[in-house]
């Protein structure tokens, strides 16, 4: 067939290229290598796709990659490596975990190379250079962990550490940036979500919570009852140490970060910190109390305005400025 043909079955559309379609690409031998100082097996002008050849060097000489003998496979028309013979005296690179430096493919005996650490690490008794002496290594610098480092973070719930890829270690002042899952966000407005590496340790980012819609209903009260408007919010943010502490005649108010706030009823004043911190394993901080605010007579005062005090057995006459009470309950 010289021309393209076509069919039309349903809503697939055929093109036929006769010599094109199923044709296949063609593998590419390699042509022998060229070995100065050694001698390839087996030893031929040509050699297949996927073959492997074997080498190894003269004396006073040596492949160069490690060990005295080495192998070589054609790919597609090209070798996995060029076969190579090199002086018995040099070195190959050294292989450094968490290192820089230049490599040159290897060292002739005599060089040197010095060694800059990964961040997040330091050269161990502060040797940062090493020798090729006679085919070796003299030293080989070591690069440790920085007491200063961090190690890859525990995982935060609900969120994903984004634009750093992971890794075992991370320098001192590292920050980390990360995002809530769908349907959660960091707890607190305008926050800042990361964590910082300070001598050694991660700092606590802002917990992920499920997100509830400001004033979509009726938030709990830590009394057991319910709560009301548009200022108070759920507490439901603060999971990490379960429902909110219960406070008799006081309620929950506000709620930001890992905190809860608390007033007490009218006439009920409070004892202790307002703010209830939920720390990271999971337990409150001490909660405050609410008292009844009682009114008591101040005999020392000598006003004679008066006023009507409710009493249980009728009404009793008292001067105004004697009531003393808590303005802050009214």
């Amino acid at each position: 067939l010289d021309k393209m043909c076509a069919r039309n079955l349903g809503f697939v559309l055929l093109v036929c290229i006769p010599g094109v379609l199923f044709a296949q690409s063609a593998t590419e031998p390699c042509h022998a290598p060229s070995l100065n100082a050694g001698y390839l097996v087996p030893e031929q002008e040509d050699y297949t796709h996927e073959q492997t050849l074997n080498y190894a060097c003269d004396n006073g000489s040596k492949p160069a990659v490690e060990g005295w003998w080495a192998t070589s496979t054609c790919l597609n028309g090209n070798w996995s490596h060029k076969p190579q013979c090199i002086d018995e005296k040099a070195c190959m690179p050294p292989t450094i975990p968490n290192a820089i430096y230049f490599a040159n493919g290897w060292y002739g005996d005599g060089d040197k190379i010095r060694i800059k650490c990964d961040k997040g690490y330091e050269h161990k008794d502060q040797d940062a250079t090493a020798i090729c002496e006679n085919g070796t290594w003299s030293s080989v610098p070591v690069c440790q962990k920085s007491i200063e480092a961090c190690d890859a973070p525990s995982k935060i719930p609900h969120a994903v550490i984004i634009l750093r890829q992971y890794q075992e270690v991370f320098a001192a002042d590292a920050k980390l940036p990360y995002e809530c899952k769908g349907g959660y966000t960091a707890d607190g407005a305008d926050t800042d979500k990361k964590i910082i590496c300070l001598k050694g340790n991660w700092t606590e980012g802002p917990r992920c919570s499920k997100w509830t819609k400001p004033g979509s209903g009726q938030g709990v009260s830590a009394g057991g009852g319910h709560t009301t408007g548009s200022e108070t919010q759920s507490v439901g943010g603060v999971n990490n140490c379960g429902n909110p502490p219960k406070v008799t005649n006081g309620d929950v108010v506000r709620k930001y970060g890992s905190f809860l706030e608390y007033q007490c009823a009218r006439f009920y004043k409070r004892v202790g910190l307002k703010r209830v911190e939920c720390h990271s394993d999971g337990t409150w901080s001490e909660v405050p109390t609410c008292t009844v605010t009682l009114c008591s007579v101040d005999t020392d005062r000598s006003s004679r305005m008066f006023a009507k005090a409710a009493s249980p057995k009728g009404k009793m006459l008292l001067p105004l400025d004697w009531l003393t009470t808590d303005p802050g309950n009214f």
